[in-house]
């Protein structure tokens, strides 16, 4: 057999995608007139995930309307009242056992932001559905670096059972981006900072221009030399070389858009790992969640303070329990304290969520106007893993603020997330089980 070319090293040509597929996007210093106008006009979609439940006593207010009263565990948002409404009594009915037995937290998770009810598995074979994030993110990721990015705490798992047959991948992620394709969240700030910015140290203007211009440098060079590739390449491979060229060109538009447009952002230093105290990590991947949209990197993200079924405690608060195996809590007064202080705890750190949104400017806007934001758990009470009253709030520039709704007996979440998915722009008239937009939440 004759052969006519000579081999290609493999190794090269995955060098060169290496590169172009770890190109950051990064903003410059001015923001033109016409980006400006566009930056008000753009739609974000934030998930806030706590894990184990919540202690529905002491969170859910006593009237509905406008006129509710902050609760205990709702008092550190008593700043962004009138940004947020309280919606109570949503029901996830996939998340019940449905002749499956044991494993409610698996299945809790796994339905929450799909609407489906997970498959029991501890394999490969897992299954759930697209989850709402992901359907935003399927539209929205078209015009930024990032489709999406997946944010959490504790470490991502998605091997192994973590709940009474139940794979950890359903409690340790909330992101699908297929019926069986769930989406690891990142928990090391440092990598986060690398995959959106390259490896430089810092975010300052000067620092972030001589980047784009290295990866362009390094763009021009890789599609030169895949173009005389090419003439050594047969049918098939040229095919390819072709896709790969789009994907170059994709990523040559960003850059001479970021070039172009420009976006003011916080001086941020790259982070030098996780941090050891639960607060300071939380806020770290929240400051980062911010600027990556502040750059409009993406415009969808989901941060998890916790996996499901976490037994992390929180001795920094005065407690030293286990957060999930506490839950279980027997109307025990004691354990109820230290559950609503864990609670609590978390909703502090969504406070500073939506503080840094509503603080940081895109354009005339502050990045809160544009986006909206869905923060709870996935389960009501713990104790009795209750899936038919979960407690959420829905915050942001465009949703009606200041109203606590308690839903009608079995009224699917799914609603909401419909609502919010159509709150958004996109045209969809069902989502999981939903039998309709919830309509108290547009009115």
């Amino acid at each position: 057999m004759m052969i006519t070319r000579q081999p290609i090293a493999r190794r090269t040509l995955l060098r060169g995608l290496g590169t172009a597929m770890a190109l950051p996007l990064l903003e410059g210093m001015t923001m033109t007139a016409k980006a400006a106008d566009e930056a008000q006009n753009i739609k974000r979609l934030q998930v806030f995930y706590t894990p184990n439940g919540m202690i529905m006593q002491n969170y859910v207010p006593a009237g509905t309307g406008t006129g509710y009263e902050i609760t205990p565990i709702l008092k550190p948002l008593d700043p962004f009242r009138d940004r947020m409404t309280v919606v109570t009594g949503l029901a996830h009915k996939n998340a019940n056992a449905l002749g499956d037995g044991a494993g409610d937290h698996g299945r809790s998770c796994g339905s929450f932001l799909t609407g489906v009810h997970p498959k029991k598995t501890e394999g490969y074979d897992i299954q759930s559905g697209i989850s709402m994030d992901q359907v935003v993110a399927n539209q929205f990721g078209k015009a930024t670096q990032l489709a999406s990015l997946e944010l959490g705490v504790d470490a991502p798992s998605l091997v192994g059972s973590c709940d009474s047959g139940y794979s950890c991948a359903y409690t340790n992620t909330l992101s699908w981006a297929s019926p069986t394709q769930p989406l690891p969240v990142s928990v090391n700030p440092r990598d986060v900072f690398e995959r959106l910015f390259g490896d430089g140290d810092s975010l300052d203007p000067a620092s972030r221009m001589a980047e784009l211009r290295r990866n362009s440098s390094i763009l021009d060079f890789i599609s030169d030399d895949a173009k005389r590739m090419e003439k050594r390449l047969g049918d098939a491979d040229k095919r390819k070389v072709d896709e790969y060229l789009t994907s170059i060109r994709d990523v040559e538009a960003r850059i001479q858009k970021a070039e172009k447009s420009g976006v003011v952002f916080a001086n941020m230093a790259r982070p030098g790992g996780i941090p050891d105290n639960f607060q300071d990590h939380a806020r770290l991947l929240i400051d980062l969640q911010v600027v990556a949209m502040q750059a409009d990197l993406t415009r969808v993200g989901t941060l998890m303070l916790g996996r499901e079924v976490s037994n992390r405690s929180y001795p920094e608060i005065g407690v030293p329990d286990a957060h999930h195996s506490m839950s279980h809590h027997g109307n025990d007064p004691e354990k109820l304290a230290k559950l609503t202080k864990i609670c609590t705890y978390h909703m502090e750190q969504f406070a500073y969520f939506l503080k840094r949104l509503n603080e940081t400017r895109h354009g005339d806007a502050s990045l809160l106007d544009g986006t909206l934001v869905l923060e709870g758990p996935s389960l009501g009470d713990p104790n009795v893993h209750d899936h038919m009253n979960l407690p959420l709030i829905v915050a942001g520039g465009l949703v009606k603020g200041g109203r606590h709704i308690a839903v009608e007996k079995d009224t699917p979440a799914c609603n909401l997330l419909l609502s919010m998915i159509q709150m958004l722009g996109i045209p969809q008239d069902k989502f999981g089980d939903s039998t309709g937009p919830l309509s108290s939440l547009t009115a």
